[in-house]
């Protein structure tokens, strides 16, 4: 961004996109650029099966989508243990939220609750989850999962109502569904412009399929047609 004319880029269209954990990295950088006025303003963000959140594993579609390749549940926990280079010792503790302080909990459910997720996506074998005890060995253990650096879904109005145009793409059978969902209503509410693709036979990675033949689905065509419409549009 700070050698735009050696790449011959236009510094009213820079975009910043990634797919599931890179598109939470494009999140968390448009957040960090929002105050950076040493940097042109970034035109959009374009965000697909976005990972936003580690405070809460039970959605409905964590629940719904528990067990569908190729990004099961479980799966989720253990890879964002790896990712931040810690043993994953606690793992079933933080499948029930036991990491998460009841007071922040409380601060937070005005942005991640099931009860913001419309009721369509409930419909398909979505119980609401018990309480579950709060354990502060495993919140010390796992506590940078609830950072904003990993957990943008967590950041401040403030921030969030200075963010780019944004295109957002969910999957059905997708475990992170409902961390788009929970997004795109937090930039609608404020004031941000988003444009939502939602995908009702997709899952998640099903880009990574795209152009494999007889491997390929209709559906990756459609997300990738969509975003290249998207980007075409701007």
């Amino acid at each position: 961004m700070r050698n735009l004319e050696e790449y011959h880029v236009d510094p009213g269209l820079i975009i910043i996109s990634g797919d599931s954990c890179g598109a939470n990295f494009a999140t968390v950088i448009c957040h960090i650029l929002v105050n950076k006025r040493d940097l042109p303003k970034v035109r959009a963000q374009v965000l697909l099966y976005p990972g936003l959140q580690g405070l809460d594993f039970h959605l409905p579609s964590y629940q719904q989508n528990a067990s569908v390749p190729i990004l099961f549940r479980k799966l989720v926990v253990y890879l964002c243990f790896r990712y931040l280079n810690k043993k994953p010792s606690h793992l079933e503790d933080v499948l029930q939220n036991r990491h998460v302080p009841e007071s922040m909990k409380q601060k937070y459910k005005k942005w991640i609750s099931a009860d913001i997720i419309p009721d369509e996506f409930k419909i398909r074998g979505y119980v609401p989850q018990k309480s579950t005890s709060y354990k502060p060995e495993v919140h010390e253990a796992i506590k940078e999962i609830l950072a904003l650096t990993f957990s943008p879904l967590l950041a401040e109005d403030s921030i969030i109502c200075k963010l780019p145009e944004s295109y957002i793409v969910t999957c059905e059978f997708d475990v992170l569904r409902d961390d788009g969902l929970l997004y795109k209503k937090r930039l609608e509410d404020n004031g941000v412009q988003v444009t939502w693709y939602h995908s009702e036979s997709g899952f998640h990675g099903i880009l990574a399929f795209f152009g494999y033949g007889i491997f390929s689905f209709f559906s990756a065509k459609k997300i990738m047609d969509r975003t290249v419409s998207y980007i075409n549009s701007l």
